[in-house]
């Protein structure tokens, strides 16, 4: 998938040419840049990075001197690109773009994983990313130190209000999920998602299902009905959750948290490739 992410950029900003670079630059000039950080943070991306320069040009050789994931500070140089001229510059803005994201995401999921570190709940990120780049957005979390959840709608069954509406209520929507996985001989989990304890206490009566999503409760909430749910059925607190106060939803006992801001709400990382001489 990523491999077909970075062949549709191409298309999409070169098509028949780079004709600003195959116009002005000489086609065997030669050249190296570097990769100027330009704020604080977490880098990601670099990995990325390497592949769209030698999908473009297997000549184009990369210098890092920073991994993805490590910290980084203004005025840090993460790599060096050397090679020809004309493929530098038809790629640096495809590389830019995706590490500007990615660096963004991976640093604002740092920062709450720092928040939760002293605690076993595992930082989850959602769905709720760019149309066409999630495989890139969802490894941006993994650098940061965040996990994956589903990673699209075939990976796991998960009833939310709506399938619960549609289904006709809690109880025919897991019992519908449970007969579906065993016609079609799938391999995947169930989730279901309530919001309120009546809601849980239906789920519970039931079971057969392999995680509860405990939407919108509050830690206060969470901690009161943890202890009715069995250890083998997961837990995961998801709405209305921000960095102000994931610390006390870790502290419940909670197994998950998910959070849509991890890929939604970033501005991208100031970073720049900066060419310093041709020949």
């Amino acid at each position: 998938m990523i491999d077909k992410i970075i062949k549709f950029a191409f298309e999409e900003d070169i098509q028949d040419g780079d004709h600003t670079s195959l116009s002005c630059v000489p086609e065997n000039a030669l050249g190296k840049a570097k990769l100027l950080v330009k704020e604080d943070g977490i880098i990601a991306g670099i990995e990325l990075a390497e592949r769209i320069f030698n999908y473009y040009d297997s000549e184009l050789k990369i210098t890092k001197f920073i991994n993805d994931g490590d910290k980084i500070k203004v005025g840090d140089i993460a790599f060096e690109i050397e090679g020809k001229s004309q493929s530098i510059l038809a790629t640096e803005r495809i590389a830019l773009n995706f590490m500007q994201r990615m660096s963004a995401i991976a640093t604002q999921t740092r920062k709450i994983v720092d928040l939760i570190d002293h605690t076993d709940a595992k930082l989850l990120d959602t769905r709720k990313t760019t149309p066409g780049i999630r495989a890139i957005e969802k490894w941006a979390v993994k650098i940061g130190g965040g996990h994956n959840h589903r990673f699209g709608l075939y990976d796991m069954i998960m009833i939310k209000d709506n399938h619960i509406d549609y289904s006709g209520g809690i109880e025919p929507a897991i019992l519908k999920a449970n007969e579906y996985i065993s016609e079609k001989n799938l391999d995947i989990k169930i989730e279901i998602e309530v919001r309120d304890e009546k809601e849980l206490n239906e789920v519970l009566a039931i079971g057969k299902v392999d995680r509860i999503m405990l939407d919108n409760f509050t830690p206060e909430e969470i901690k009161a009905v943890l202890p009715k749910i069995p250890s083998h059925i997961e837990t995961e607190a998801s709405g209305g959750i921000t960095k102000d106060n994931i610390k006390g939803y870790a502290e419940t006992g909670i197994n998950f948290i998910s959070s849509g801001a991890l890929t939604h709400s970033v501005k991208s990382m100031d970073l720049s490739l900066k060419a310093v001489y041709t020949k």
